[in-house]
């Protein structure tokens, strides 16, 4: 019987940290045992370049572009720790649908049975977030990825695309689509950013898989082009993409959420900042200021 191969897509709004927190999610399951694969499906093609020294590598798209057969073979570098490196790239700018690359670079790895060759345990599929169209959607409307993820901060537009993805999965989900393993929170900071998220998970019926808190530590990291796990090994900030990884690798149940309507999600909004703002005024007391 053929080893089962965790399939997972995390997506979150452009400049959340979500590559940030892929990238240290990838180098933290490889120190595990486990053989990686991170599967950059962002048009800007940096998914892994923290893996690799802050080099970029070539796309399948432009390899594509540059000869008419390409092996899955040379469009896979590896990384740290031996992490196999993919970028599925986009088209030429301002041509073409940016989720082009993700549909090309699956039907060319499914076709030439990667994956099994590889022998991998896990494929980490990191997904641009803000529009789920229909290439962006692939990782979850063809269900290649089995469980999704969303990296979200405690501000409004991140926490309005990630109940955008929610559609998309709910949507998708009663026809094989890939189910929702939760939020991954980042860049908390002041108590009142982990409340605000967990009321959203709680009113999309999810969970918070991870808080990780923002941190200069990433920072420095990444100015060196590494992920915090190689730089920083030793920090408290590697040993929460170290958790988040266990958790990760233990995950095995995900579901449909609920998402909000847009009046809701307004109106929620509008809660929070009518909260915020009595919290300003010395009015109200955090829950994490009271502990």
């Amino acid at each position: 019987m053929a080893k089962k191969i965790k399939q997972i897509a995390i997506y979150g709004k452009g400049g959340i940290g979500k590559s940030t927190t892929t990238s240290n999610l990838s180098a933290a399951l490889s120190q595990i045992g486990l053989k990686v694969m991170q599967f950059g499906c962002d048009p800007k093609s940096d998914s892994t370049n923290t893996l690799r020294d802050g080099k970029f590598i070539p796309t399948v798209l432009d390899t594509l572009r540059e000869k008419s057969a390409v092996k899955a073979s040379e469009v896979i570098y590896e990384g740290f720790n031996g992490i196999y490196c993919v970028e599925a790239g986009g088209p030429a700018p301002g041509v073409g649908c940016a989720g082009r690359g993700i549909i090309t670079a699956v039907e060319l790895f499914k076709h030439q049975k990667v994956f099994e060759e590889l022998d991998l345990d896990v494929v980490i599929y990191d997904v641009l977030g803000d529009v789920v169209c229909g290439g962006f959607a692939v990782p979850i409307r063809e269900g290649i990825a089995e469980h999704v993820f969303t990296v979200s901060s405690s501000d409004f537009m991140s926490i309005y695309a990630s109940n955008n993805l929610f559609k998309g999965i709910s949507k998708y989900s009663a026809s094989g689509g890939a189910l929702l393993g939760g939020v991954i929170a980042n860049s908390m900071g002041p108590p009142y950013s982990k409340e605000i998220i967990d009321d959203f998970a709680e009113k999309t019926a999810t969970q918070i898989i991870e808080y990780i808190p923002r941190s200069i530590t990433v920072t420095q990291s990444e100015l060196q082009g590494k992920t915090t796990i190689e730089a920083a090994p030793d920090s408290a900030q590697a040993e929460v993409y170290r958790s988040l990884a266990r958790k990760i690798a233990d995950h095995d149940e995900s579901k449909a959420p609920s998402p909000l309507e847009v009046a809701e999600l307004r109106s929620w909004a509008a809660s929070w900042a009518d909260s915020l703002l009595a919290l300003e005024q010395g009015k109200i007391v955090s829950a994490g200021d009271s502990i």
